[in-house]
C-alpha cells in the first residue's frame, strides 16, 4: 500500500544559546505535533502512530521523547509513540518508519519527524565501575562521541574514533577537496537560504513558538562573503579545509511530517502533495562517514529502477560542506538541483530533526518549482548514509 505525504511543518532552527535555547527539545517537538493536527483539521483520535528521531536522548529528550511530546501536543493518551535513532538521519528514519507502517497495513495516520536541542544537551559524568569510585569523566553532549569503548579506539588503526571534523579533513584529502571550493560551497547555501527567507519559500511551513517572536528567519544563516570566510582559521588541523564557516552550526530545531494511507486520503479527504517511492540505507567506514549519502543513493536508485540523474530536487544534508562536495563529485550530480533553497551550512542542523526538515523542503522545492521526482538523503556519524526518494502527485 503507497504512504503519502500530505503536509511539513517545523520550527525555525535556532543557533547554539540563541532564541529558542530556552525551549525544552520535548516542548519544540509538540509544537510540530500539534499544527500538524490543527492545520489539517485531524481527529487526534484517528492517528495510528507518532515517530520522532533523536540523535542525543541524553538529558530533557530521554524517555522517549516521541510519547512525551505527544502528550504534550495534547493527543490521547490512546495513541502510542516510540523515538528512533539513526543519529543525523533519525528524522527521515522516522518518515521511513511510518511509511512502512503504512505500507504493510498496520497504520492509516502518522506523524513522524525529528527534534534536538543541541543548546540544552547536558553534561554528563561517567559512573565509576566499582562501588565508591572517584567520579568518572565529565563529557558534553550536545556534539560527538563520549564514553567510548576503548575497543572501537583501536578499530580500523583508530580512524573509526576520529572527529567528525577531523574524519572530513581526512576525506577532503582523499577525494581533493580545496579550502576555496569549501568556502564557496558556504557562501552558495547562505545566499540561497537568504533568498529563499526573502522569497517567502519556508514562511508558510514554519510553526510559531511562544517566546520566539523576535526569530524572523532561521537564526543560523549569516551575513557573511567569501572574503571572511576565507579569514577564518581551520578547526581541525594545520591548514586544513574545515572551519567554522564552512560547517553546519550547533542548532535547535523540530520538524514533523504528516504521513498517510490511501483509505486515510479517501475517509477524510485529504489532499496528498508526495508520495514517498522508498528509502535506503548504507554503511561506510566511520571516518568515510562523510560520503554515506553515496552508496545509499545509488542502492535506491537501483531498487527504484531509477538513474540519480532521474532526481530532479536533491536536497543532501550540509553537514560540513567538504564532504557534500565529496558526494556531489563521487555521484556526478548536477549542483542547480542541489540545496537550491540553501542547506543545513545556514539553515542548521539540529541533529534528530534535519531529516524531517529536509524532506519538507524538498516537498516544497518539487511543488514550487514543478518538478515531480525529489531525492533526500544524509551522511550519518559512525559510517552511515541515509536516501528517500518522492514523487510529486
Amino acid at each position: 500500500m503507497p504512504a503519502y505525504i500530505v503536509d511539513a511543518v517545523r520550527t525555525h532552527v535556532g543557533k547554539y544559546g540563541g532564541v529558542l535555547s530556552a525551549i525544552r527539545p520535548d516542548d519544540l517537538a509538540a509544537a510540530t505535533i500539534n499544527s500538524l493536527v490543527q492545520r489539517n483539521s485531524i481527529d487526534s483520535r484517528a492517528i495510528d502512530e507518532v515517530i520522532l528521531g533523536a540523535a542525543n536522548q541524553a538529558g530533557e529528550d530521554n524517555r522517549n521523547v516521541a510519547r512525551m511530546s505527544s502528550l504534550l501536543a495534547g493527543l490521547p493518551v490512546e495513541v502510542p509513540a516510540y523515538t528512533v535513532n539513526r543519529l543525523c538521519a533519525s528524522g527521515l528514519q522516522a518518515v521511513a518508519s511510518a511509511a512502512d507502517a503504512i505500507n504493510t497495513g498496520r497504520c492509516d495516520i502518522v506523524i513522524a519527524g525529528g527534534v534536538e536541542s543541541m543548546t540544552r544537551s547536558p553534561w554528563v559524568q561517567e559512573k565509576p565501575p566499582k562501588a565508591w569510585g572517584k567520579p568518572g569523566k565529565i563529557f558534553d553532549t550536545a556534539l560527538g562521541w563520549r564514553l567510548i569503548n576503548p575497543l572501537m579506539a583501536l578499530h580500523d588503526k583508530g580512524r573509526t574514533t576520529l572527529s567528525l571534523g577531523e574524519a572530513t579533513e581526512v576525506l577532503a584529502k582523499e577525494y581533493g577537496i580545496s579550502r576555496e571550493e569549501c568556502d564557496e560551497f558556504s557562501f552558495r547555501s547562505h545566499q540561497l537560504a537568504t533568498s529563499a527567507w526573502e522569497s517567502g519559500f519556508f514562511g508558510d511551513e514554519i510553526v510559531r513558538l511562544s517566546g520566539s517572536e523576535s526569530i524572523l528567519v532561521d537564526e543560523t544563516i549569516r551575513d557573511t562573503t567569501i572574503d571572511s570566510l576565507a579569514q577564518l582559521k581551520s578547526s581541525f588541523s594545520k591548514n586544513g579545509v574545515v572551519t567554522a564557516g564552512n560547517a553546519s552550526p550547533l542548532s535547535d530545531g523540530a520538524s514533523a511530517v504528516l504521513v498517510v494511507s490511501d483509505a486515510a486520503v479517501k475517509k477524510y479527504g485529504m489532499k496528498p502533495r508526495a508520495e514517498i517511492l522508498g528509502f535506503d540505507v548504507a554503511g561506510v567506514a566511520p571516518y568515510q562517514f562523510g560520503i554515506g549519502p553515496v552508496p545509499a543513493t545509488l542502492k535506491l536508485a537501483k531498487r527504484l529502477n531509477l538513474s540519480v540523474s532521474d532526481f530532479e530536487a536533491i536536497e543532501l544534508n550540509e553537514a560540513f560542506a567538504a564532504q557534500s562536495l565529496a558526494c556531489i563529485k563521487l555521484l556526478s550530480l548536477d549542483i542547480n538541483r542541489i540545496n537550491n533553497r540553501g542547506g543545513a551550512i545556514a539553515l542548521g542542523h539540529p541533529l534528530g530533526s534535519s531529516g524531517a526538515r529536509i524532506l519538507g523542503t524538498l516537498l516544497k522545492r518539487l511543488e514550487t518549482d514543478n518538478l515531480s521526482l525529489g531525492l533526500a538523503t544524509l551522511c550519518i556519524g559512525v559510517g552511515q548514509g541515509a536516501a528517500m526518494a518522492i514523487k510529486r502527485i
